[in-house]
């Protein structure tokens, strides 16, 4: 399945007025995903750009973006450099 993928990071210009935690409650970690449209818990790979690596999903984001997936990077420039880009992701359940 390809989706638009974007980057965000925990800055509350980017979340709500406590970016280190998750819309589930959980901690931010290297390896969390928002996303609308996967149920809370989903885990995802990402191929062709993490191979190897497991995504979960644990936050949710604006409800205009229905078919997106945002991944959580620890640094501002990292999600910079990440952008904007359409990918493939790989559900694996939950």
């Amino acid at each position: 399945m390809y989706v638009t993928s974007t980057g965000y990071n925990s800055e509350v210009g980017q979340t709500d007025d406590s970016p280190f935690i998750t819309a589930d409650g959980t901690h931010v970690f290297d390896g969390l995903v928002a996303a609308n449209f996967l149920p809370m818990g989903t885990k995802i790979v990402f191929p062709d750009n993490f191979p190897g690596k497991v995504f979960t999903v644990h936050d949710r984001m604006n409800k205009r973006f229905s078919s997106r997936v945002d991944i959580w990077f620890p640094e501002h420039d990292q999600a910079i450099q990440w952008g904007k880009r359409t990918v493939r992701i790989q559900i694996l359940g939950s």
